[in-house]
């Protein structure tokens, strides 16, 4: 009876053992390779005697909490209490009631109690029961420990998102990658000089060890001082012998797994303050970079609106030059200023807007408030600031132009009022001696009826002298009122000349008076005389009026002018035939009183003494007169020749210009268009428009080419073109939005990259997120438009309406952009560091204090990221502060709730 019950035990716990394996197959099997333990091998004796050391030292590591060891690793364990206990002090939980009887039964149960709670872990025991385990088979309870250790000690060692086994080696190489002579591959005979186990103490605990003193061909002493180091400072077991691991060719791969664990454990504290360490780091650079940026934004801000308050003192001063030459300088001078010193900082103000841009982007994507530059530095004051820029210079060129007209007319003016002024001066020498002569006392009557006919003469003579007189005042009034630089000497002339014609007709009348007193008692005259003298006297006037016109500067600005003054030569050409008849016949009483004079034998006393104009001084004049209009024809047909240059000019202008207006204007609608469409990925879109804008860079040499031509019209003093209604600043100001749009438009791809890629979201989410917002934008991005896309994207109800335009329309404008939205989107969608986390990370690295000192934060961080909390961070007020303590609660804050520390 007692063998028939023996054996149906021991059927009904084969039955138990195959219910839990059937039980234990859907469960995740952990390391099974490692669990591995085939009954019918041995281990290898010295791997054992390695493993009985060592897991025997890591369970008594852990039952010493409860007060208790086990001595013998397989005898200790076989009544299933102490095993218990031991899975009751690693994991924290409860176990089931042990059995305390003595029988075989009750330490059978007790173990199956405990391989339960093992695979209630997820851990499936392969090939070990609790009957060998009873028996004291030494393999099997070693193989137990072994599932026990890797369950419970490695399983959730966790590095770069490898685990257990990987991941303890991983933190190994990366702990020990500094060392000489240390390189970490396996956990077997990389570990077998002591090298790794004194460098893994040394990079924690640098001052209990001397890692320069270690030599690698002494393996047995570096084993032996890790080992004792270990034990004394790090309350870490001695589980390995430096023999047994020196003396055997290949370690036991489980036994320095579970001793290195130790250390893991051990320096976790570490490895959670170097975590903490890093996100604090990577918080603080986020911010030190953004504070780079703004002071980038303020310096760049600042030059650009130094450069503009320096600038437009120039271009609002209207002082006139005195000269051309000094108001042409000015010209060329502002000719340079847009040709070389206004398109860099058109690029600065366009990289000034980009950079904002990108700056205000990386803020919200870092979950900072937005960046507010200091009083006057907006994008709004620079942009206005640029408007007024851009209203002085247009004035100023206007009024450059117009004072290069007022002076060449100045000058056409004084040139003419000079050469008039020095004919009247040339005729009126030596007239008032004449008319203050007394001859007529002593002449004869008929040399007093020639003094009358000659001063008659000469009154006709100085009314025809009247209109040029009144000319010359009339051109001294307009220098006046044009202010003409040199007004004082013109008006000082002028007026010697008006008081000399005072005198003059003053002198006249009275010389009248006396001749027509003395013609009374003279009765004799000359007829011819007095006819050739007053035939000779208009025509000598008119002669002289001839050469006058024909010598007179002319100024023109166009074909039809030219053509008018070559049409009135043409005319007065046309009356010198009869002019010439004219003189013939003047010539003709001259000499009719010769024949007159012969034929009577009549003795003549000299000259005409009713005028001083001779015949030969008719002559004398015609041959000028007929000089001067082949003359005055070259020079009328040489400006007609300039006429013609400045209009091919204006048509080479206006032939390209009417070229580029056009193109500039479709680029611009191109742009627009290319902003809306979505084609292809926002890489795609990137390098499409980065192809655009060279193309657009590459058209440069056209603009520039038309700056030329428009430059050669300047100078050549053109003031208008019918042939276009583009203006070289129209194109200009067209040219320099061109580009700024592309610009913004490029950087407005590069911010969605930068918002994609920082937030999480997929190339289909991005493209889904367009095509509602464009599908619904219909009125300009109007909020209703805006409400009908969150609808479709999902969102519903009033409330969260409302709450969603808070966010996206903080001003209330009722206009929501591509921009928001997609910040709004990708807020909704990802997680950023807040400042609770980043607080939870200095709490780490303070040691759960309130506060850290400079000395902790130099330990954990950089050395410039520790400085940079140091020189930030406000001393600690707290009830338990201590000196030098400092508050990193408060500062963490700030990072988030103010852009400028």
């Amino acid at each position: 009876r007692s063998f028939n019950n023996r054996r149906g035990f021991g059927e009904r716990q084969r039955s138990l053992r195959a219910m839990r394996q059937a039980r234990y197959t859907s469960v995740y099997v952990y390391m099974e390779q490692e669990n591995d333990w085939d009954r019918d091998l041995l281990l290898d004796p010295a791997w054992e005697k390695q493993q009985r050391k060592t897991f025997t030292a890591w369970c008594n590591s852990h039952l010493r909490k409860a007060g208790t060891q086990i001595d013998n690793i397989e005898e200790d364990f076989r009544d299933g209490l102490k095993l218990m206990l031991l899975l009751e002090v690693i994991s924290g939980e409860r176990l089931p009631k042990p059995e305390r009887g003595k029988m075989r039964v009750h330490k059978i149960n007790n173990v199956n109690k405990a391989l339960d709670f093992i695979g209630n872990k997820g851990v499936k025991l392969v090939s070990i029961g609790a009957e060998e385990i009873v028996d004291g088979n030494v393999k099997m309870t070693l193989g137990m420990i072994w599932t026990i250790i890797l369950r419970f000690a490695i399983q959730d060692i966790s590095v770069e998102e490898t685990s257990a086994k990987e991941g303890l080696l991983l933190w190994c190489q990366r702990k020990t990658a500094p060392y000489k002579n240390v390189n970490v591959q396996n956990f077997h005979i990389s570990w077998k000089d002591g090298l790794a186990f004194n460098a893994l103490i040394h990079r924690h605990r640098p001052e209990l060890i001397d890692y320069d003193k270690l030599r690698k061909d002494d393996p047995v002493t570096n084993l032996n001082n890790a080992f004792e180091v270990a034990e004394k400072y790090l309350d870490i077991p001695k589980m390995l012998d430096a023999e047994d691991i020196v003396g055997t060719l290949r370690p036991d791969e489980k036994a320095i797994m579970t001793y290195v664990s130790c250390f893991y454990h051990a320096f976790s504290g570490a490895q959670k303050a170097e975590t903490a360490a890093n996100r604090i780091c990577k918080v603080l650079a986020v911010n030190q970079e953004n504070e780079h940026l703004m002071e980038d934004y303020e310096k760049l801000a600042s030059d650009l609106l130094e450069w503009i308050r320096r600038t437009i003192p120039w271009l609002e001063n209207r002082a006139p030059e005195k000269t051309m030459a000094e108001m042409q300088q000015k010209l060329e001078d502002f000719r340079d200023y847009r040709r070389v010193h206004k398109p860099p900082k058109v690029q600065e103000k366009c990289q000034l807007e980009i950079n904002f841009n990108t700056l205000q982007t990386k803020l919200r994507l870092s979950n900072r408030p937005a960046f507010m530059p200091s009083e006057g530095r907006m994008v709004s004051d620079i942009n206005g600031a640029w408007h007024k820029l851009e209203g002085a210079e247009k004035g100023y060129e206007e009024w450059l132009l117009n004072e290069i007209r007022r002076l060449e007319r100045l000058d056409h003016l004084a040139e003419k009022f000079r050469q008039k002024a020095a004919i009247h001066e040339s005729w009126t020498d030596g007239k008032e001696a004449m008319l203050t002569q007394k001859d007529y006392e002593t002449a004869s009557l008929s040399e007093v009826k020639a003094l009358l006919r000659k001063h008659e003469a000469f009154e006709s003579d100085l009314a025809a002298h009247q209109d040029r007189v009144e000319q010359i005042a009339a051109i001294a009034q307009e220098l006046n009122e044009l202010d003409y630089y040199d007004s004082p000497s013109v008006n000082a002339r002028c007026q010697k000349i008006c008081d000399q014609w005072d005198i003059l007709g003053s002198l006249t009348q009275s010389r009248r008076e006396s001749l027509e007193r003395t013609e009374k008692q003279l009765e004799s005259i000359d007829e011819l005389y007095l006819e050739f003298a007053k035939r000779a006297a208009p025509f000598n006037n008119w002669m002289e009026g001839a050469m006058e016109d024909l010598q007179d500067m002319f100024i023109v600005h166009n074909i039809e002018e030219i053509q008018g003054l070559i049409t009135a030569h043409e005319q007065f050409k046309s009356t010198l035939p009869e002019a010439n008849k004219e003189r013939e016949a003047i010539q003709a009483i001259q000499a009719e009183v010769q024949k007159i004079a012969q034929y009577n034998g009549i003795k003549l006393a000299g000259n005409n003494p009713y005028t001083s104009i001779t015949p030969q001084s008719i002559d004398s004049k015609w041959e000028k007169v007929c000089k001067l209009v082949p003359q005055r024809d070259q020079a009328l047909q040489e400006e007609l020749t300039r006429q013609q240059s400045n209009d091919h000019l204006r048509r080479q202008f206006a032939n390209q210009a009417n070229i580029i207006g056009p193109w500039i204007q479709n680029k611009m609608e191109e742009i627009g268009r290319i902003s809306i469409e979505m084609n292809g990925t926002l890489e795609d879109q990137l390098t499409h428009l980065r192809q655009y804008e060279q193309s657009i860079i590459e058209y440069k040499p056209n603009i520039e080419k038309l700056e030329g031509d428009h430059q050669l019209i300047q100078e050549a003093l053109i003031f208008d073109n019918k042939y276009t209604p583009y203006t070289m600043e129209h194109l200009r100001v067209g040219w320099e939005q061109l580009l700024t749009t592309i610009a913004r438009t490029i950087n407005e791809i590069e911010n969605q990259i930068l918002t994609r890629d920082a937030k999480g979201i997929s190339q289909e989410q991005l493209h889904e997120y367009r095509t509602s917002f464009n599908h619904f934008d219909k009125v300009r991005r109007h909020a209703e438009e805006f409400k009908a896309c969150l609808i479709s994207l999902g969102y519903d109800g009033d409330a969260e309406f409302t709450r969603i335009m808070g966010i996206v329309d903080p001003n209330n404008s009722g206009a929501v952009t591509f921009q928001a939205f997609i910040d709004f989107m990708s807020r909704e969608t990802t997680d950023t560091d807040t400042a609770d986390q980043v607080i939870a990370s200095f709490k780490i690295l303070a040691g759960d204090k309130n506060y850290i000192t400079a000395e902790e934060l130099r330990r954990e961080l950089p050395p410039d990221q520790a400085e940079y909390c140091i020189a930030r961070m406000a001393p600690y007020a707290g009830p338990d502060a201590i000196p030098g303590a400092l508050d990193y609660m408060s500062f963490s804050t700030a990072l988030y709730g103010e852009s400028d520390l």
